[in-house]
Order: structure tokens, then sequence, then C-alpha cells
């Protein structure tokens, strides 16, 4: 689906994103209100955690939520939310404990909330560089009373579960990725096949060669670790090195391969009428969501210095 447009693809695998968390902690009357009513019918679903303020640094979410009675009261700004526009529930992280102090992995709670809940205004949809099939807005909370039934788990529960989901969907990102970096290599390869300098095909110049023989290195590699992060949650293992490594390098393959198109393309590249420089534009984002290509580095290395640890070298 990425390979022929990754907004669309962006758009559909967020709803697996915006679930996962109920997949993952909800309890069977949740997962029955909230995930059966996602097949029953066409309906969309977010994942609502970034704040204009809050992006990789997720513990430094303002967002809060006072318990009050039997409910929570949650005021706050979210942004960047993928299918802001369209969910009918959203996952939301905010913050639950008052002591600034208190560890992320204890100060922050999940909850579902009804897209028709009084207080919850979606913003206008945002105009970006790239992915543009895919419905992104901020998200204002003000007074949104939400029932205690709607907490994921218990509260303080919320930040292991948020970046518990990133396990599972980031493979999915990755093969986003993977589609996008092979498309940019069919164009390239069936562009310098047909354009001619010096009396060949541009396909035949080493230095165009060798730009094709790089990106399809890029993507066997990069799909082949994708495959792999799948297969761990298919063998019911903790993936988090794998998922990490495979966002990490399918988002930079696929910049690169974009760009690489583009260079081979030309002038043409540049120009909207042909097909890279929408590639191009919509492959940034896989640097950028779902963890930063940057966060996913500082994850390889956390997970990297346990396993050496643990191998007893």
């Amino acid at each position: 689906m990425a390979y022929g447009c990754t907004g669309i693809q962006t758009a559909i695998e967020a709803n697996s994103l915006g679930q996962m968390p109920v997949i993952l902690a909800g309890n069977e009357a949740q997962k029955k209100k909230y995930l059966g009513r996602m097949m029953e019918e066409a309906l969309m679903c977010a994942y609502c955690v970034t704040e204009p303020g809050a992006g990789s640094d997720v513990a430094g979410i303002k967002t809060r939520a006072e318990k009050k009675g039997d409910n929570y009261i949650i005021n706050g700004q979210k942004m960047w939310i993928t299918n802001g526009g369209h969910a009918n529930w959203y996952f939301v992280l905010a913050r639950t404990s008052a002591d600034p102090k208190t560890s992320a992995s204890k100060a922050f709670t999940g909850f579902i909330v009804d897209r028709d809940t009084p207080g919850l205004t979606p913003g206008r949809k945002e105009m970006n560089m790239g992915q543009r099939c895919s419905d992104t807005r901020g998200i204002t909370f003000e007074d949104v009373v939400v029932p205690k039934e709607n907490v994921l788990i218990e509260e303080g529960a919320g930040f292991k579960i948020a970046m518990g989901a990133f396990d599972k969907t980031r493979p999915a990102v990755a093969a986003g990725a993977v589609g996008l970096a092979q498309r940019a290599l069919d164009e390239a390869t069936r562009y310098a096949l047909e354009r001619k300098t010096m009396g060949k095909p541009i396909a035949q110049h080493q230095a165009v060669a060798f730009m094709l023989a790089e990106m399809a290195m890029g993507i066997e590699a990069s799909r082949l670790m994708t495959l792999k992060s799948g297969y761990e949650i298919d063998n019911g293992r903790r993936n988090t090195y794998y998922a990490s490594i495979a966002k990490a390098m399918a988002g930079d393959v696929a910049n690169k391969c974009a760009t690489d198109a583009v260079q081979i393309f030309g002038g043409n590249g540049f120009n909207s009428e042909y097909p890279v420089e929408k590639l191009m534009r919509d492959a940034k984002i896989y640097q950028i969501y779902e963890g930063t290509a940057q966060i996913q580095r500082v994850i390889i290395s956390r997970e990297w210095m346990n396993i050496f640890k643990q191998s007893g070298n």
C-alpha cells in the first residue's frame, strides 16, 4: 500500500497505533466496546500523545487528568495527531500525578476518550510537506469528563502502555518506509533505462548504476530487518531492539532512496509532473513520527548494552 501512497498507508496504519494500547492493556469490556466497533463499522481511531512541547520527550507531557469522584477531568493540548479529525475515539496519555518528581513510569495514565465527549475539539487539518492524504490535527481538551471505566489497567500505568504500543507498530512503519523506497528505486530504474545521455541509457553510466545498486542494497537489508522485527512478535518475544533498528534503518533508507531518485531524474525530479518529488516529500516523516531517527538510536544503544551485559561478555 505504501508503494502506491504512504499518506493513505499512514492513515490506515495509525488505526493500528490507536488500537494497540487497548489490544495490549484493555480489559474485556473495553476491548468489546472499542475494538468490537472497529470490526463492525468503517471507523477510525487515534493515538493522542504528542503535544506542542512534547514530542520525543514524552515525559514532558503537560495534559493533565484530575480525578473527581468516579470520573477524570482532562485538560490540555495535543498536536500532530494522525486521524485526529476522523477518529471515533482516542487513546489519550495524560499526567495524573501532581508531584513533578514522580517518575514517568508512574506519573501518566492512559485513557480511552470518545470523540463526541463535550470539551474535546479537533483543530484544523495541518498542511504538511508530505503524506497529505493523512489527516493530522491538534486536539484540545477542555474539562473533558472521562469515566474511570475508560482507564487502561490502572492509574499510573499509561507510560508503559504507550511505549509498549510502539514495539508492535514500528515494524509496520518500517514496512511503509520499505514500500516507499522500493517505489523510488523502481521509478529511478525505469527512468534510467529510458533517459539517454552520450548515446546510451544513463543506467549504463557507472555513476548512476552504483546509485541504483546502493538503493537496492539498502532496501533489501531494511526489508529483512522489518521481517525480523515482526518475526519476534509472532514468536512472543520482546522486540524493542529489532523494532527500533527496523524503523530507523528503513526510514533512513527511504529518505536516501527518494533523494537519489530525484537526483537520477535530474531537473525532471524537481518537478511535480514526475512522481519522485512526492516520494521525497513523503519520505521525511519516516525519520520523525513514531519516534525520531535519533530516539531510535538511543533505544538501540540502550538495548544493545543490556544484551551485551546479559551475554556475559
